[in-house]
């Protein structure tokens, strides 16, 4: 069986309490890595020493550090940091990821992804799926459908990352990127049978101003006022928040009087209305 090489990136600021553990599973991988760079992004605890101690153990990691704001934000902060660590991974990788700090790894989750990868050239991106404790148990992190790639666990083939521009730095990066994969017709899989641990479950910080802030993500992917609708309501019900469905529309129409800068293009907004109008349908019906 080939082995492409997997050039992987984790952002980490104040990931003290987790690192060790996500590390301690990729190190762990029956499919090595071929590089693993940490980026310290202005943490004020343990993170760096804890991420250099694992430098010094594994010469296929690498830890670097950056200066940015301490606000907890989804968007441009952690792209932000992907993009310091990206910076190191060489024309020559085959599989670029983007790994968040919180997660624990099955040994078998790279190998799986590699066999994937190699079944079909048309596969841009791959993903297990993500599993948070409840009481004793491990369940399915329902934030998302199975089938979407989430963006704690991210891993594009290197031609899927070029044809995409790379990830936005700005909020809604981790959804824009697999609209504009199928856009460009890449396939996405997700391998349901891949389950990693979320030890830090999505949205555990965000404030009023983060849920704000996807409705603004949501103006600038084109959603368009009654995709953004439905979109909102859908999470404020997980949420069993009415409040999360004001603040999201408050943001996109934030963001529309402010007119601000659309992630896409025409054509690709005209291509994830039709796409997210699609998969209504097939919901509905």
């Amino acid at each position: 069986m080939q082995k492409l090489n997997f050039h992987i990136v984790i952002p980490a600021h104040n990931e003290a309490q987790f690192l060790g553990e996500t590390l301690s599973s990729l190190v762990a991988q029956t499919h090595k890595p071929k590089q693993l760079v940490i980026v310290n992004d202005n943490s004020s605890d343990q993170t760096f020493s804890i991420a250099e101690t694992f430098s010094k153990d594994y010469s296929f990691i690498t830890v670097v550090s950056r200066k940015s704001s301490a606000e907890h934000l989804p968007g441009s902060k952690v792209i932000s940091a992907f993009n310091e660590g990206l910076k190191l991974v060489p024309n020559d990788a085959d599989i670029i990821c983007k790994f968040d700090a919180d997660l624990i790894f099955p040994s078998t989750y790279l190998e799986a992804l590699n066999n994937l990868f190699i079944s079909d050239t048309r596969i841009g991106m791959a993903s297990g799926n993500l599993y948070v404790k409840e009481a004793d148990s491990w369940v399915y992190e329902t934030i998302a459908d199975k089938d979407h790639i989430r963006g704690p666990i991210k891993a594009y083939r290197k031609n899927c990352f070029k044809d995409i521009g790379g990830l936005k730095t700005s909020i809604g990066w981790d959804t824009v990127d697999v609209l504009l994969a199928k856009y460009h017709n890449w396939k996405t899989i997700t391998d349901t049978s891949l389950k990693v641990k979320h030890l830090k479950p999505t949205g555990a910080t965000y404030s009023n101003k983060g849920y704000e802030k996807q409705g603004e993500a949501m103006y600038k992917m084109d959603y368009g006022f009654v995709i953004t609708c439905i979109a909102s309501l859908k999470i404020a019900i997980k949420r069993s928040k009415l409040s999360v469905f004001v603040e999201y529309l408050k943001g996109y129409f934030n963001a529309k009087n402010k007119k601000l800068p659309k992630l896409v293009t025409q054509a690709e907004g005209k291509f994830i209305r039709a796409y997210r109008w699609q998969g209504i349908k097939q919901k509905l019906f």
